[in-house]
């Protein structure tokens, strides 16, 4: 399998919790399918102060590991909103 593109996708997203709206990433996503997985490399603007966990509600929204040797958060379905 092949790693994750160095430069990215240029398309921007807000990531948000699915509970309590507040947002958690801004992220370089490619394609048009559902938010499964975060590539650490690929997030702009990080706002949870820890890793997995809503700053504000304190819900657990994705795993910590590592896809195609690569650092990422595997997220937890139902967890995350994004636009």
């Amino acid at each position: 399998m092949a790693k994750p593109n160095k430069k990215g996708p240029s398309r921007t997203v807000d990531i948000f919790c699915a509970k309590c709206k507040t947002q958690l990433f801004k992220y370089r996503k490619g394609g048009k399918g559902a938010l499964v997985k975060c590539f650490k490399e690929r997030i702009v603007e990080d706002s949870t102060k820890v890793p997995c966990t809503c700053p504000e509600c304190g819900q657990i929204f994705a795993r910590d590991t590592l896809i195609r040797g690569t650092p990422a958060f595997k997220m937890i379905g139902g967890k995350v909103t994004f636009k």
